[in-house]
């Protein structure tokens, strides 16, 4: 019997309430934001067609941005895709990016500088960098990194917590993985590809980036345990199989009201929380109108006031 312990859709909505998190990186760093963005909003897991998918005008009530389907769709290295969730009290973006640092996170960094100042940033770039640029990557990469901290640190506020996303272990067949120590009895996760995991895996990755947040935050987040056998038996065996929900889909992730502020007591999230009543559910139409004006203006640190969120403009690619 295989046991994990996981965090519950209750515990990442409320760890989460009135925070930004951007999510950096490629491929699998794309199903990381997924399966947050699934976890905000009911208790269920990543199918294997939402695992496969890359570049949909739509997931999960999210929204395509840039890239993907608005052009062609390739496997390069200028493949580009900017994805984002939101809701009354959470903001997720995602950036497909191939390289640590690069004329287009340049450019990602301006985004950064003159928009919303995220909460919470989860980055990797390690295979494509290695792999798909030129064979002395090793100064390169080495290089791109420090110049990538300096940027970050420039431009993101002291108080932002960054996530350093390690590079998951690859398959015998893939060159340049480096074994992360809480996965290296989880292979039997990993697809046959070599390279990505299956929603257990991506599950318990969540699952210890929201703990790994509630620590660095002083919020007490007891794991409920979830047997990976049961999971398993719902798990689809192929693209045309759908998956089971184990629990009833929950709307209870939108609160009426607000925190008063951000320092929470320790046991916030191992006391019972009142239940709200659900919200409407939000279109898929995307909207970048200033904060002030939408619900947005609440997803955000309320000890710095943002006015104004500059939207992405068509096209800024730069390569």
């Amino acid at each position: 019997m295989d046991i994990t312990k996981c965090v519950s859709h209750q515990q990442a909505s409320q760890l989460l309430h009135n925070k930004f998190v951007v999510v950096l990186g490629d491929s699998i760093q794309r199903s990381v934001y997924k399966d947050l963005v699934l976890l905000l909003q009911k208790e269920t897991f990543l199918s294997t067609r939402q695992l496969k998918s890359k570049g949909e005008m739509c997931f999960e009530q999210d929204c395509l941005v840039e890239g993907g389907s608005f052009e062609r769709m390739h496997n390069g290295t200028a493949y580009r895709e900017v994805r984002q969730f939101r809701s009354a009290h959470h903001l997720v973006r995602f950036y497909f990016v191939t390289r640590v640092y690069s004329s287009y996170m340049q450019s990602f960094f301006e985004d950064l500088h003159n928009g919303l100042k995220p909460d919470v940033i989860i980055f990797n770039s390690c295979v494509w960098d290695i792999s798909r640029y030129n064979s002395s990557w090793l100064e390169n990469y080495k290089e791109n990194l420090h110049t990538f901290f300096a940027e970050l640190k420039r431009n993101v506020p002291q108080e932002t917590l960054v996530i350093w996303n390690l590079t998951m272990p690859l398959g015998k067949r893939i060159q340049g993985g480096f074994l992360v120590p809480e996965f290296r009895f989880s292979l039997q996760h990993r697809t046959s590809d070599g390279v990505h995991w299956n929603a257990i895996a991506h599950r318990k990755i969540t699952s210890l980036l929201l703990e790994h947040s509630a620590q660095a935050w002083g919020v007490a987040m007891p794991l409920a345990a979830v047997e990976n056998t049961e999971v398993a038996a719902q798990w689809p065996t192929n693209e045309n199989s759908t998956l089971t929900e184990r629990h009833p889909l929950r709307r209870n992730y939108s609160y009426g009201g607000e925190f008063s502020n951000d320092c929470w007591p320790s046991d916030f999230l191992t006391n019972p929380q009142p239940n709200y009543l659900p919200q409407p559910p939000l279109g898929n139409g995307f909207d970048y109108r200033p904060p002030n004006r939408h619900h947005q203006q609440n997803v955000m640190r309320r000890q710095r006031v943002k006015l104004h969120y500059v939207p992405y403009a068509h096209p800024r690619y730069r390569h």
